[in-house]
């Protein structure tokens, strides 16, 4: 399994950037996405329960995402 992402990183660099980061930067992303959609929710659909259950997903995506940057390295 190491080594699949050995290729996935000189497949990267070869194109100008490295994969380091990259799954911390998409979870805190995603994380941003989903709080930006809890609030849309809650206010403008005017669904509490779902913008509240929607917004719970932001730190649990950041910590994913960190957790299989670790494995990665």
């Amino acid at each position: 399994m190491k080594h699949q992402f050995n290729i996935l990183d000189n497949l990267g660099e070869l194109r100008g950037f490295t994969m380091e980061g990259m799954i911390s930067k998409l979870g805190l992303a995603a994380s941003a996405v989903s709080i930006l959609g809890s609030v849309y929710i809650y206010f403008v659909q005017a669904d509490e329960m779902l913008g509240v259950f929607v917004g719970l997903w932001a730190p649990t995506l950041i910590l994913f995402s960190q957790e299989i940057e670790k494995l990665m390295d």
